[in-house]
C-alpha cells in the first residue's frame, strides 16, 4: 500500500470520498438508461422495482440492486444525481441515423438530450426534414425547409441556407431528379488513383493506355 493510498484512507470523511479516482468514469451496464431514470424521477417516481420493471423492456440486462443504488444515491446525496451527459460525437450519430435504426437506449439518451436542449431539438427536426427530402425526393419541399432554418436560431444552419440558396435550382434537381453523376465521380476517382500509382514511373501514352484498358 502506497503513501498515498493510505492518506487517501486517513483523510476521507465519508465512504463515497474513497471512490473518486480511476474508478469514478467507469461505465456502467445502467449508464444508457439513466436519462430514462431521471425522467422518471422529476415525474415523481422513486421506486426502484418498477422503474427496474420499465427499464428492462428497453434493454436493460442489469440488476435490480444497480438500480436501487443508483436511486438511493439521488435520494441521500446533498447534490443532484443525475446521468452524465454523453460527448458530442455519439448525439451527431444519433441525429444523423435514421431514427429505426436507433437502439432502444439511444433513443432514450437521444429524448433526454432533446429535452434538455432547445437547440439540439431544433436541429434534430431540421436534420430529419432535410433526410425525408433526400430520400423521399421532395425537392419542392427545400423552400419551406430554407425558411424554417432561417426563422431559428442556428447560425451554423444559416450559413448552410445561404450556400443552398446560391445553386437552389441545382440542390431542388438533386433532389427531385433520378439521375446523379455518381458514374462520372467514380471514373474521375479511378483516373486520379492510376495517375498517383504511376507518377514518375511511366509516361502519357503508357497512362493513357493503362486508363482505356482498365
Amino acid at each position: 500500500m502506497t503513501w498515498r493510498t493510505v492518506k487517501q484512507l486517513a483523510d476521507a470523511a465519508t465512504p463515497e470520498e474513497l471512490f473518486n479516482g480511476q474508478w469514478q468514469n467507469r461505465r456502467s451496464v445502467l449508464d444508457d438508461y439513466k436519462p430514462y431514470l431521471d425522467d422518471r424521477w422529476s415525474e415523481g417516481c422513486t421506486n426502484a422495482w418498477k422503474l427496474w420493471e420499465e427499464i428492462v423492456p428497453l434493454g436493460y440486462k442489469g440488476s435490480y440492486q444497480r438500480v436501487r443504488a443508483y436511486l438511493r444515491e439521488k435520494r441521500t446525496s446533498p447534490r443532484p444525481v443525475t446521468a452524465r451527459p454523453p460527448s458530442a460525437r455519439p448525439v451527431a450519430g444519433w441525429i444523423l441515423r435514421r431514427p429505426d435504426t436507433l437502439a432502444e437506449a439511444e433513443q432514450l439518451q437521444l429524448k433526454s438530450v432533446r429535452t434538455h436542449c432547445p437547440e439540439l431539438d431544433a436541429l434534430t427536426r431540421h436534420v430529419r426534414s432535410f433526410a425525408a427530402m433526400l430520400t423521399e425526393r421532395q425537392g419542392e419541399r427545400l423552400a419551406a425547409w430554407l425558411d424554417a432554418v432561417r426563422q431559428g436560431d442556428l447560425p451554423s444552419l444559416h450559413t448552410l441556407a445561404a450556400g443552398i440558396d446560391r445553386d437552389r435550382n441545382a440542390v431542388i434537381a438533386g433532389l427531385t431528379l433520378p439521375w446523379n453523376s455518381g458514374v462520372v465521380e467514380g471514373h474521375a476517382n479511378r483516373i486520379k488513383m492510376l495517375k498517383r500509382q504511376m507518377f514518375g514511373r511511366a509516361g502519357f501514352a503508357l497512362l493513357r493506355k493503362r486508363v482505356l484498358m482498365s
